[in-house]
Formats: structure tokens, C-alpha cells, sequence
């Protein structure tokens, strides 16, 4: 479905964009993250969220390839859980850049270049025709690096220091643990959109009562058995899901009107829940409060339906053509900037002040952010990309 890659990588180029705006000053503060304590939204909060809003778009799509293939079901649940593993794996090695340790044995923007590269290693989409002693190889060295760099890694302060720990488990450990959520559920039940809502509910629910602590007599279980985000999430996910479902049935029917008409609705009963339940727990990206979860949906299907009318049924895809690497080199995408920051700060170059202040500077993160989907796809070209 084009119109899922253009969302995409649209989403993909206003994660950068906004992932940029911590090297800039003097800008309006509705472009950036609301702080943990304030309750609201910022651009920033909803870019996450609609990725993985996308990410519940893709699975029946994906999952309705392979069996069209001939994959059997235990094939495509081995295939999930390698994919969430690796993003999981990459999401645990970011998280623990924030708590890395000037006292450590490698500068922290060397070890995460060779983390980085390590990725690279590991999950590049290899040529079918390069021989399969080199690939094993390149993939070897990859884990080898990874397992060094771990051994290596020191966090806290000299005083305690510390070894990686999951934390929060990062951007892409999160997507990782809400992909599996959705996928095994989609694998286990396939098309029963009642299952599928049924599921969304119960992920909603499980939100609002952790919120309302109404789950503290299951404190015990907590570290060994959750739901990542308390459910909020796998929430975003299962919405994605469901609205993909419809959509399918909708295209084969060619009933767009109604399916607009019901995306709608949904939209504003989201939004309705939202401003309803806000006094209870508030519009908090940090907390993933059911507000935030209820807008962040909304949002996102209100746009998507937007590009279905303006990608699958006018096809006018073409008007984000510059911006297909970033649908379909999403990873790649994606670890590119991690790359250039740790190398700029590593040689100490940084851009004169006034290129990074006020409208000069949002223009100049919007040009970063372009650069990076062109460069995404000279390495797809040169066959650079990585693939889970």
C-alpha cells in the first residue's frame, strides 16, 4: 500500500527532524517533547506514536505476504521474534548511551559508531549473490563487536559505576516489544477484527487502570511479568491493526465513503475520550497516559485517511517520491544521524550559533533531515540497507 510507505516515511522524516531540535535554541516550544511534568502535547509527542501506529498498519500486510508465500505459521512467528528481538537488542544498546561513563575505556561517540556499525554488520540486507563465507563473516564480526563494546560498556559515575541494564528500553526496544504484541495477536487470530478490538480494549483498559493504581496488588509480579507501557503502546499498535483490516475490506468493496465516514467517528470518539478522561492522569507522552494514547491515535488516523485519498485513490505518490528511502529504508533511515552526531562531536565540529537559533535553526534541522533521507537512499542505491 503506497500510502502506508508515504506515511512512512513522512513520519520517518519528522522523527529526525524533531530528533534534531535538541542542537538548536530559541524556538517555539510546540515543536519540542512537553516536559514529564506538564500536561500537553508537543509536535514531538505525536511522531512516536504515529510510527508506531504504522507499525500496526504493516503487520497484516506482512503477515498476509509470507502466507501467500507458503510460510507456515511457526516459519512467521520464528521471523516476528528475530525482528522483535533485533530491535530490542539495538533499542537496549541505545537506552544505555544516556547513562554511559566518562570513566569509561572508549569515549562514548566511539562506542557508538562501532555500535552502530556493528548494526550495520549484523542486519544489512546482504546481495543474494555474495558468497555466503563473506556474509557470515561480516555478520560474525558484527556480533563479536557488539559482544566487546558490551563487555566494555561502563554507566553511572565513577563512584558507582554500572554495567547496561534495560532501562526503558529505548525507541526501538519499545517498537520491538509493541511489534511482537501486535504480530503474534495477528498471527494467532488473523483477520477477527472483533478479537483485534477486543484486544485494543483490553490494552486501553490495562493503561487507564495502572494509571488509576488499581493494579498495585499485582506489584508482585511486576518485575518478571508486564505489559510494555502498562498496555499503552501495544494499544497503538492493535489500532493500527484494526484499521488496516478495515480498510482491506473496504478496498475490495471500493466503499471508500463509508470507511472515511467510520475513520472519522472513531477519530472523534478518540478525542472525546480524551478530553473526558484528561483530569484524571493528563496528556503526558512520558507517562503514556490514556489521553495521550486516544489523541496520538486520532491524529494519526485522521492523516492516514488523508493519504488514502491523495495516494491510493488520486495516486498522486509521486508528489513524495524525494522521500521514498525513508518508507523504505526506514532502519537505515533511522541509525544515520546516529552516526554523524557521534562523529561531529567526537572531532568537536559544530555549526556557528546563528545557523542553529530560532528560524534559521528549524530551517537548517529541516534541511538535516532531508540530507538524511538523500543519503538513505544513495546507500540504497549502492545496495546499503538494512532488513529484519
Amino acid at each position: 500500500m503506497a500510502s502506508i510507505d508515504v506515511f512512512r516515511a513522512i513520519t520517518m522524516l519528522l522523527m529526525i527532524f524533531v530528533n534534531d531540535l535538541w542542537t538548536l535554541r530559541d524556538i517555539p516550544s510546540w515543536l519540542e517533547h512537553v516536559s514529564a511534568a506538564e500536561d500537553g502535547l508537543g509536535l514531538a509527542d505525536v511522531v512516536f506514536p504515529a510510527f508506531l501506529f504504522i507499525v500496526g498498519l504493516s503487520i497484516p500486510l506482512a503477515v498476509q505476504y509470507r502466507f501467500s508465500k507458503g510460510d507456515s505459521d511457526a516459519t512467521i512467528i520464528k521471523h516476528t521474534l528475530w525482528r522483535g528481538l533485533a530491535l530490542i537488542i539495538m533499542g537496549v544498546f541505545h537506552v544505555n548511551l544516556e547513562s554511559y561513563s566518562d570513566s569509561a575505556i572508549l569515549p562514548k561517540e566511539l562506542w557508538e559508531i562501532i555500535i552502530t556499525v556493528s548494526f550495520f554488520f549484523i542486519w544489512l540486507d546482504y546481495p543474494k549473490d555474495m558468497a555466503e563465507k563473506k556474509k557470515y563473516f561480516l555478520k560474525g564480526l558484527g556480533v563479536v563487536l557488539l559482544v566487546v563494546m558490551a563487555s566494555l560498556y561502563k554507566g553511572g559515575s565513577a563512584n558507582q559505576p554500572q554495567w547496561m541494564t534495560t532501562q526503558w528500553w529505548g525507541i526501538l526496544g519499545l517498537i520491538g516489544w509493541s511489534y511482537l504484541i501486535g504480530s503474534l495477536i495477528y498471527i494467532f487470530f488473523r483477520n477477527n477484527i472483533l478479537v483485534q478490538i477486543a484486544f485494543f480494549v483490553f490494552f486501553i483498559s490495562f493503561s487507564a487502570a495502572a494509571h488509576l493504581q488499581a493494579l498495585a496488588w499485582l506489584s508482585f509480579i511486576r518485575p518478571y511479568v508486564w505489559l510494555i507501557s502498562e498496555g499503552a503502546l501495544p494499544a497503538i499498535v492493535m489500532a493500527g491493526i484494526i484499521v488496516t483490516g478495515l480498510y482491506l475490506r473496504t478496498r475490495e468493496e471500493s466503499n471508500y465513503p463509508r470507511f472515511f465516514i467510520l475513520m472519522t467517528a472513531s477519530s472523534v470518539l478518540l478525542i472525546l475520550f480524551c478530553v473526558v478522561t484528561r483530569p484524571w492522569w493528563g496528556i503526558h507522552k512520558i507517562s503514556a497516559s490514556p489521553s495521550w494514547v486516544a489523541l496520538c491515535i486520532a491524529i494519526s488516523i485522521l492523516f492516514f485517511i488523508i493519504l488514502i485519498r491523495w495516494v491510493d485513490i488520486k495516486q498522486k505518490d509521486g508528489w513524495f517520491s524525494f522521500l521514498k528511502p525513508a518508507g523504505t529504508s526506514t532502519l537505515t533511515c533511522y541509525l544515520l544521524p546516529y552516526l554523524h552526531y557521534s562523529i561531529i562531536s567526537w572531532i568537536g565540529i559544530s555549526l556557528p550559533m546563528f545557523l542553529r537559533t530560532g528560524m534559521i535553526g528549524i530551517l537548517k534541522s529541516i534541511l538535516y533531515a532531508l540530507a538524511i533521507v538523500a543519503l538513505t537512499g544513495i546507500l540504497e542505491k549502492k545496495k546499503i540497507k538494512l532488513k529484519l
